[in-house]
């Protein structure tokens, strides 16, 4: 099986993707679990960088992430 996921911060800026897996310390991945960011979302990066604005169910969510979390997304969408 192939893994065609990558990293969310290569989304560019207007395009949607299914997260595909978070990884990192446990309770960075469940408090981002807690917003909503979890396997199978699907979101559109409204502005890239770090920190990040996502939109995710009509809602605008700003993303800053560390280093050793890691937010992978797969199968890139036009919107």
């Amino acid at each position: 099986m192939i893994d065609r996921s990558f990293p969310l911060d290569e989304l560019p800026a207007g395009q949607t993707a299914l997260i595909h897996r978070i990884s990192g310390p446990a309770d960075e991945v469940r408090r981002l679990e807690e917003f909503g960011i979890r396997s199978g979302t699907r979101v559109e990066v409204f502005r890239r960088g770090n920190p990040c604005i996502l939109r995710m169910a009509g809602n605008k969510i700003c993303l800053r992430t560390s280093r050793p979390l890691r937010v992978m997304v797969e199968g890139l969408f036009s919107v």
